[in-house]
């Protein structure tokens, strides 16, 4: 382990002196298979640690696709008899922070801690995963966390509305149209302990982890590591589950109920991306159409005060979208405005001065930015996908590559089709709440008054 601590002081160094890119890193791999990246930055005094597990949601079945974000909160529930507060109280007199997310494609832990205790931070976050134990009291009461987490219970007349297709988000709708989301809410009441023990025994090894230390490093951390996390026993961990592809076909255009009564609306425009378009292009086209749809939506036409366009990606699709909050009965011109708009890219392609501008910002956003501990370890947890086991990815050599002409080939490829128009508003607007409850009152007192009449009647008659 002693060949470490040169590339460590010489990284520590670099950082002191800003010249230690992003890209930058010292990465290795424990004895065990355990992967470690160290990123030492210019801000004294704390670090940021993330420890990344390779599995997620996407790893079960849709039954069982809540396994994974049970047994991360299990993995809060306490130690040695004790409950999450004591864990918590444990981690804050260490003076750190930490958090846990599950995704599709992994979980994650996140600590925030001084760079004096990080190594007793570290003690804590292998006793969490080494030393918990589950029980029935602990797996019930996480449960119960979870279905609030997620809404509540979920009714049967949610569970209708999911398959009628119109309750969800626009672009969550869509994938679950094409096949690659679940048709409903996953539950948590069927899962059970020897589950999550499998779950543990078989995800929760060296070779399935990487650890991310970024900020004040200590200079034993390597050998620290070695003798903690790299004990730890490995072995191969199951085959992931194959991802699902489109399958398709998905309705041109759905109105999405958001709930009863409301003015407002939001339209999505989704398109999914071309299997081979460059990442980068597709980076700055969805910068472009955000900078082209601000302009035209909210300045030129007045229909959106926020209107913005995103990447997202379900399975192993990513999707492109144009979105605007509007006034319901603006859904019509807002509509035609954003196929001018596609027509118009269509046809005559990107602006090349608005291209070039939105390129240049991006770039520069890469310099003038200084991203702190945090920030940086989240980078590296997003990027763990492009380490080539020395170097991320170049971002403002990756920026600067991407050319008008490819930029206009990838708009070409992604705007070929119509795309997927899902409009998200209430079932009725404001206005329809007076007659409503007109007509209600009405249906009330009909039957009252005409048991009135009836009784009026018959005194009428016994007089």
């Amino acid at each position: 382990m002693r060949w470490l601590f040169v590339p460590l002081f010489l990284l520590l160094l670099l950082s002191r002196a800003g010249a230690d890119p992003r890209a930058a890193v010292e990465g290795y791999q424990l004895q065990n298979g355990m992967g470690v990246l160290f990123k030492p930055t210019s801000q004294s005094g704390s670090v940021s640690i993330r420890l990344v597990v390779g599995v997620g949601f996407s790893d079960f079945s849709c039954q069982d696709r809540q396994l994974p974000h049970l047994m991360e909160h299990l993995f809060f529930s306490g130690l040695n008899g004790g409950d999450e507060a004591d864990l918590e109280a444990r981690m804050q007199a260490l003076g750190g922070q930490w958090n846990a997310y599950t995704s599709e494609g992994d979980t994650t832990f996140v600590i925030e801690a001084p760079a004096a205790t990080q190594r007793q931070v570290l003690d804590l976050l292998l006793e969490v995963l080494t030393r918990t134990r589950l029980d029935t009291a602990k797996i019930a009461a996480t449960k119960q966390v979870l279905v609030r987490e997620d809404g509540g219970h979920y009714s049967h007349l949610q569970r209708f509305l999911d398959h009628q297709n119109t309750s969800r988000p626009g672009q969550e709708q869509l994938a679950v149209e094409l096949g690659l989301a679940c048709t409903e809410r996953p539950e948590v009441a069927q899962l059970t302990q020897a589950q999550l023990e499998k779950l543990r025994s078989d995800w929760y090894v060296p070779s399935n982890m990487t650890l991310i230390v970024v900020g004040d490093l200590d200079p034993r951390l390597p050998a620290y590591l070695n003798r903690t996390f790299g004990s730890l026993p490995d072995h191969t961990t199951p085959e992931r589950r194959e991802l699902p592809s489109m399958k398709g076909p998905a309705a041109a255009m759905r109105t999405l109920n958001t709930g009863l009564f409301g003015e407002g609306a939001v339209v999505h425009w989704i398109y999914p991306e071309p299997e081979e378009a460059d990442g980068a292009a597709l980076d700055l086209l969805q910068a472009y159409l955000s900078d082209l749809l601000y302009s035209e939506l909210r300045v030129h036409h007045g229909l959106s005060y926020g209107p913005w366009s995103e990447r997202a990606a379900y399975a192993n699709q990513g999707f492109l979208s144009l979105n605007a909050d509007i006034a319901r009965e603006d859904q019509d011109a807002t509509v035609q405005a954003m196929r001018q708009l596609l027509d118009n890219i269509r046809e005559h392609g990107l602006d090349p001065a608005r291209f070039a501008r939105i390129q240049r910002v991006a770039r520069a956003q890469l310099a003038w930015s200084t991203p702190s501990n945090a920030s940086l370890a989240d980078y590296y947890w997003g990027a763990l996908g492009d380490y080539d086991g020395e170097r991320f990815p170049n971002e403002d050599r990756r920026l600067a590559q991407v050319s008008l002409q490819q930029a206009n080939a990838a708009a070409r490829e992604l705007f070929k089709g119509d795309g997927y128009l899902r409009i998200e508003r209430p079932l009725l607007d404001d206005d329809m709440v007076y007659p409503l409850g007109a007509a209600a009152a009405l249906l009330l007192l009909a039957p009252l008054g005409f048991a009135l009449l009836r009784v009026r009647r018959r005194d009428d008659k016994t007089a």
